[in-house]
């Protein structure tokens, strides 16, 4: 008789599954014998089973393999589901055969080891089941946003990563000879995308973003995935309501179809799917107010740094935006407020819990004299932006746009201390290997 195929672990957990025979194939979790048993819990992508093997039903040659595999060895199995209440999730496979695909070697990575070493070994470390779940957790984010773009009829669009302007200036751009030519890794595609809202309206890149910052705090890295979308006919409200609304649908997303890696992690779905719009809004001006009564040493024209976010919210449960920045402060191709020329129609949407900025928006100067001298005044010459100017010559019309970072967003709803474990081979200032 033909052997049944391979099946994925997760068939000994449904509900007809018990009595059933199955191949199964993956690697060791881990493993232990009690004299003539053999107790290996095998995973694959879909979760980990108990598998039991009896030295009398496998024979001896068989079960001695099967005994010295390794942690993260590979084996398949053939046996039959059974019911086992003192079993993790009540099942087990017992095993009628045992094929080792390969032993391994003596797995390199256990508890208790330093930070560095783990990084240094991230190739490896990246198994583990929180690993397993927080990058499935980061899988459905994507596609979750994609899905609400679909849904907003937002056309996705591949904008260039290699550019020979440095978006959001110099200093935080990587710089390479680009064939005798000054030539930048992409800070931002909000230029490019700005180009492509005359035929589409209403574009979205998702994009890997490089900044050259020595920032060595828990929510900086230099290489990131970043969704950034620019709205034709769009006004500031039009963009606070479209980042809110764009928000909680992936938060009740990922509370309806992740929650039990969610709860493997730590963060209980039920509090994503709590996020509810519209999401409470504060002025730069009231905030600078609110942080020197609470006796930071701000005055109004300060960056918000790390501190100062956190003071803003680390009590809500709420994201929160602080709108209308000095224009000093912010990047050149940011509208000047209507009621204020010294502000701009700019929300950085803070994560709640004192996590931080996850999101950047503005509404776009459209305005050419009031682009270049901005231009000038961060030290760039207009001449080499003459093309994003061109923009403004052909069609102008008002619009808007905003930035994610998706490790900063995960950062916050899996309740991470450090962003560098919401991607799988983080880069930082003092890392960028394996």
């Amino acid at each position: 008789m033909t052997p049944p195929r391979f099946e994925p672990v997760r068939r000994a957990f449904e509900p007809d599954a018990v009595g059933t025979r199955v191949r199964l194939h993956g690697w060791v979790l881990r493993t232990r014998s009690s004299g003539g048993i053999l107790f290996i819990v095998l995973r694959d992508r879909t979760g980990s089973v108990q598998v039991t093997g009896r030295r009398d039903a496998l024979g001896d040659a068989p079960f001695e393999a099967a005994e010295h595999v390794q942690v993260e060895g590979a084996i398949e199995v053939e046996g039959t589901i059974a019911a086992d209440p003192r079993a993790p999730g009540g099942r087990e496979v017992r095993a009628q055969a045992i094929g080792v695909i390969d032993p391994g070697a003596p797995f390199p990575i256990f508890a208790d080891q330093t930070e560095e070493f783990l990084l240094d070994q991230r190739h490896l470390a990246i198994r583990s089941q929180e690993f397993v779940a927080t990058f499935r957790i980061k899988a459905e984010t994507l596609r979750a946003l994609r899905d609400f773009m679909e849904q907003d009829d937002v056309l996705e669009v591949t904008p260039p990563i290699l550019t020979g302007n440095a978006a959001e200036g110099g200093a935080e751009a990587f710089a390479f000879d680009y064939f005798g030519r000054p030539g930048y890794l992409g800070q931002t595609a909000q230029l490019y995308l700005e180009a492509m809202i005359a035929p589409h309206e209403r574009v979205y890149a998702l994009t890997p973003s490089f900044r050259a910052e020595k920032s060595r705090t828990n929510r900086h890295l230099t290489e990131y995935q970043h969704l950034e979308v620019e709205l034709a006919w769009c006004d500031f409200a039009g963009l606070l309501d479209f980042v809110e609304r764009m928000f909680a649908f992936v938060c009740h997303r990922l509370a309806e179809r992740c929650a039990k890696d969610l709860e493997s992690i730590g963060r209980p779905p039920a509090e994503l799917a709590a996020i509810s719009t519209p999401f409470p809004r504060m002025t730069y001006a009231a905030a600078i107010d609110r942080l020197r009564a609470e006796g930071f040493p701000v005055e109004w024209g300060s960056d918000l740094g790390t501190a100062e976010e956190r003071a803003l919210t680390v009590a809500d449960r709420r994201p929160l935006f602080v709108t209308h920045y000095p224009r000093a402060i912010k990047a050149f191709y940011m509208l000047q407020s209507a009621d204020d020329p010294r502000t701009v129609d700019a929300a950085d949407l803070l994560g709640p819990e004192g996590y931080g900025e996850l999101v950047g928006a503005s509404c776009r100067e459209t305005r050419i004299d009031r682009l270049e001298e901005r231009l000038r005044q961060v030290g760039a010459d207009p001449a080499t932006y003459d093309w994003y100017l061109d923009l403004r010559r052909h069609g102008n019309v008002p619009h808007a746009g905003f930035g994610i970072g998706i490790e900063r967003f995960l950062r916050w709803a899996l309740r991470r201390e450090h962003i560098r474990d919401t991607t799988p081979f983080p880069r930082t200032p003092s890392r960028h290997t394996p």
